[in-house]
């Protein structure tokens, strides 16, 4: 499957790129400046030379052409992007993996954007895709580091089942993550805003964090 990372160039794209490469995927890591993408990809070909090969560099248009697309700027841009390349994502799976969040001092804060969400503000930016939001909660830098897995629970929700089910099924290509059904896109403003939590914990115990729930057991699609 070919994925495209809309503004990826940041930790958590270009981490995420790093998986989906890994599992078998040809993606395009995309920016506003195709020439900060390719800088970007170079590291990562550098780095992680055989898991990185099916990484390609391009502008955010050329990665919107991808079969699943994933918006992965910084929130306050997630609209606008979305907008401008909304022609090319008409009809396609959208996963927003964006928190709308501020530091104030020593504190992460959440903030309340358009609509309550990110995610809900990127399917009003382009109403004829089916936007998904996932993948708020894992760590952007442990996501990079193909040494160590990243053991973690991704909580997936949309209007939209098919698109749903398309991003769990995804997900669970990423060893030891498990993606679970956490309803309509609505959710999406609570677990977006839970990032500032775990964010918090990361500064209090100087760790990263990761979600992990118990007491399901079983197949997450059932």
């Amino acid at each position: 499957m070919e994925i495209g990372i809309v503004g990826g160039t940041g930790p958590a794209g270009s981490g995420l790129a790093l998986r989906l490469a890994a599992a078998g995927h040809h993606v395009v890591l995309g920016s506003r400046s195709q020439e900060r993408a390719a800088e970007v990809v170079q590291k990562l070909h550098e780095r992680w030379p055989e898991q990185a090969g099916s990484i390609e560099a391009a502008d955010n248009a050329a990665a919107a052409s991808g079969e699943i697309v994933v918006i992965a700027t910084p929130w306050d841009a997630a609209w606008t992007t979305a907008k401008s390349v909304g022609h090319r994502l008409a009809g396609k799976v959208v996963l927003c993996m964006a928190n709308a969040l501020i530091r104030v001092g020593h504190e992460f804060q959440p903030l309340v954007p358009p609509r309550g969400s990110v995610a809900a503000s990127v399917q009003a930016a382009v109403p004829s895709s089916y936007v998904v939001a996932a993948l708020h909660h894992v760590p952007a830098k442990e996501l990079g580091d193909l040494a160590h897995p990243v053991e973690s629970d991704v909580l997936v929700c949309s209007d939209h089942a098919e698109a749903k089910r398309q991003c769990m099924e995804l997900i669970t290509q990423i060893p030891d993550m498990r993606p679970l059904d956490a309803g309509d896109l609505t959710q999406a403003a609570p677990i977006e805003a839970f990032t500032a939590v775990l964010l918090q914990l990361n500064i209090r115990y100087k760790t990263r964090v990761a979600v992990k729930f118990t007491g399901i057991d079983g197949d997450p699609f059932a």
